[in-house]
């Protein structure tokens, strides 16, 4: 019972967790982005911590390789001169500068190892904050929608509205024309007035009628049974 008990609340606390996370999901983002930006910049200032020293070694071992060339000639000028005494001072002296110069060589290939190693991190980091970027604000934008239509399907009457404003419009658009009525009760007028002269005066001799009767379906079939007998 204990065991299941737990259980439960381990589940309980998971789906808690994971409500948080889904309701403050842009912030817990952004927080990631600000510590990532960090870690960036602490990566940025160590690495520029190896490549001033690194600069450093170049330059005291280009200014010692010099003074072993120089050395090397000024001993060379000693032996033909046949100044043991000054060439075997200058062996010397070229022997600690070349024992030097090795281990400055040597600190140098360390420091540039660190320093390409390094350097590919801060690039990789950079993309991938740059990255972390564009999605925050692609889920920003994905989450401002979310709330919008959240909005319009929780708004009290909102659907009521749309469907009264959809009655309205259609109400509108099949509506009787006020000018096309008018113009029809004036053909209407106009019939029982001036338009039925004609016929009336027709159907009393004078002139040819403007309709077919029946009277003259009539007799237009008569004559064609005449002319057929």
């Amino acid at each position: 019972m204990l065991s299941t008990f737990r259980t439960l609340m381990i589940g309980s606390n998971a789906r808690a967790d994971e409500k948080r996370r889904d309701t403050y999901a842009i912030e817990l983002i952004d927080q990631k982005i600000r510590e990532a930006n960090a870690g960036l910049k602490a990566a940025k200032a160590t690495l520029a911590s190896l490549i001033q020293p690194q600069r450093g070694e170049q330059a005291m071992l280009g200014t010692l390789t010099s003074r072993i060339d120089d050395m090397t000639r000024r001993a060379r000028q000693a032996i033909e001169a046949g100044r043991d005494d000054l060439a075997n001072e200058a062996a010397t002296t070229i022997a600690s500068m070349e024992n030097e110069q090795a281990l400055r060589r040597t600190t140098i290939d360390r420091l540039d190892v660190k320093v390409i190693r390094l350097r590919a991190s801060v690039e990789s980091g950079s993309r991938s904050i740059l990255e972390l970027k564009q999605g925050a604000a692609m889920a920003r934008a994905v989450r401002s929608e979310q709330k919008m239509q959240t909005h319009l399907r929780t708004t009290p009457g909102s659907d009521n509205a749309m469907k009264e404003a959809e009655e309205m419009i259609a109400a509108v658009l099949n509506a009787d024309d006020p000018f096309e009525k008018a113009e029809i009760m004036a053909e209407i007028e106009d019939g029982l007035t001036n338009e039925t002269l004609p016929d009336r005066m027709a159907d009393a001799g004078f002139g040819k009628a403007t309709k077919v009767s029946a009277a003259d379906v009539l007799a237009r079939l008569n004559t064609t049974t005449e002319k057929k007998d």
